[in-house]
């Protein structure tokens, strides 16, 4: 899915603009980096929260010449999904 799709399906559901939609997702944008930078973690909605962590330096392995590579620290951004969720995809029973 491009997004330009997704904007489309946004829109159909919605029932906004393609231009409205595309300014509602800048702003929840600017909103998400900005309370990411200055609180670490941000609710979702029904979808869950993401938040950053700290990863520790550590030794990889280039995977074409099996080279051993040092692989920096650096801070990620860690979606976790709610339990609703979670339960939709993970059902006991589904194969």
């Amino acid at each position: 899915m491009t997004q330009a799709q997704f904007f489309t399906d946004v829109a159909e559901k919605s029932q906004l603009s393609k231009a409205q939609v595309r300014a509602v997702f800048t702003g929840v944008e600017e909103v998400i980096t900005k309370k990411l930078k200055g609180e670490g973690k941000i609710p979702l909605g029904g979808l869950g929260y993401a938040k950053l962590v700290d990863r520790k330096a550590r030794m990889g392995r280039n995977p074409q010449t099996g080279e051993p590579v040092k692989i920096p620290a650096k801070t990620v951004i860690k979606l976790n999904p709610s339990k609703t969720l979670k339960d939709l995809f993970n059902k006991k029973g589904k194969k």
